[in-house]
């Protein structure tokens, strides 16, 4: 039998995984159950399956600007504790009422509501608790980072515009800020706390990062918006076609199927040019993604910036690349030319084509 190798991606989104896994069993396993009940319902919301998106970016923004595994470890769990202590709440009978989550019943569905509402509470403290426990000089942004993405002016607030327009007909840009809340803050704040543990607030490099996670983060959501139309329940592990029975708004019901599709690819455009070096003009004309106009001045390896299709991911561009190497060889170059300080931010531009738009694809879950 032939082994089958895995792409760089897969290996990154295995051991960041693997990682994420480990630090969040180990924060029951420490400590004996105070609340047995509510213990059994937080392990239910947190460690039953989850494809980690959140920590993988969290772990891909800090490589890329430097940051080590072990600096990375807690805010990469403390991002999936406030993920799946918004889904549990999310699920609620009071919001989305789902019965289905990740392919297991909700928790409100295997325990009980009040359960539920306390281990989605008690998961909200844990993240900030195990943020709190680094010793780093940048924590006080790291923590402000993750309470302002999280609360009223992030996810909440977007949650919160999400219940007021069920059965509305809200236009595209109050849809897009709707979910640039209720998903992107999240998005934003896994690359912007991977980003902190490597580098200052006012690091352009984050900055480029930040703009980057603006975009996909809409991008993500619209993505999501299309598997509920186009996904079975099996494959999303939740109820599909659950939006359109709430009469919820979404990307496909106001754009149609193919124009909520071209938008994610527009987005994911936009996360590239976003992610490019202050002052430097993007062109997205034709077949050519934003990654290929800057490789030719600067003689950058064509096999990895080559033309990317816009209909599919092309996945053998990125087997050909062993990124995690190529990432060292780039934090080892001091010099602050292009290649040391971009370079990286543009591999994790690119990677959000292939995660985003693969087709069958249900990253969001």
């Amino acid at each position: 039998m032939v082994a089958t190798q895995r792409s760089p991606l897969a290996t990154q989104r295995h051991t960041s995984t693997a990682r994420v896994d480990a630090t969040l069993a180990a924060l029951f396993d420490s400590r004996p159950a105070v609340a047995p009940r509510l213990e059994a319902a937080m392990r239910h919301g947190l460690l039953v399956g989850g494809k980690r998106l959140r920590p993988l970016l969290v772990y891909m923004a800090g490589h890329a600007l430097g940051a080590k595994n072990d600096d990375l470890d807690a805010p990469a769990a403390a991002i999936e504790l406030i993920h799946a202590y918004s889904l549990i709440h999310d699920d609620l009978p009071a919001m989305d009422d789902d019965d289905l989550r990740r392919g297991q019943p909700t928790v409100h569905k295997a325990f009980d509501e009040a359960s539920a509402i306390l281990a989605g509470d008690a998961l909200q403290a844990l993240a900030f608790e195990v943020l709190a426990s680094t010793a780093h000089p940048r924590l006080a942004n790291m923590v402000h980072t993750l309470a302002d993405a999280s609360g009223r002016d992030g996810m909440v607030a977007g949650q919160a515009l999400d219940l007021d327009a069920v059965g509305g007909h809200p236009d595209v840009d109050a849809l897009a800020h709707m979910h640039a809340h209720k998903t992107g803050a999240l998005i934003v704040a896994a690359v912007r706390l991977g980003g902190l543990v490597a580098v200052a607030d006012d690091d352009p490099r984050l900055t480029a990062l930040t703009r980057y996670a603006r975009a996909i983060g809409l991008a993500f959501q619209i993505h999501d918006d299309i598997l509920d139309v186009i996904g079975d329940t099996v494959t999303l592990g939740k109820t599909s076609g659950a939006d359109a029975a709430r009469a919820k708004p979404t990307y496909p019901s106001l754009l149609g199927l193919e124009g909520a599709q071209r938008k994610a690819h527009s987005l994911i455009d936009e996360g590239h040019c976003r992610a490019r070096p202050l002052g430097r003009t993007c062109r997205t004309a034709g077949r050519l993604s934003p990654l290929h106009d800057r490789a030719r001045p600067l003689k950058m390896p064509m096999k990895l910036f080559d033309v990317i299709p816009r209909e599919r991911p092309a996945t053998p561009l990125l087997d050909s690349f062993d990124h995690p190497a190529a990432l060292r060889a780039m934090n080892a170059n001091s010099s602050a030319n292009w290649l040391t300080s971009y370079a990286p931010i543009y591999f994790i531009a690119w990677v959000s084509r292939v995660v985003i738009l693969a087709p069958g694809s249900a990253w969001l879950s």
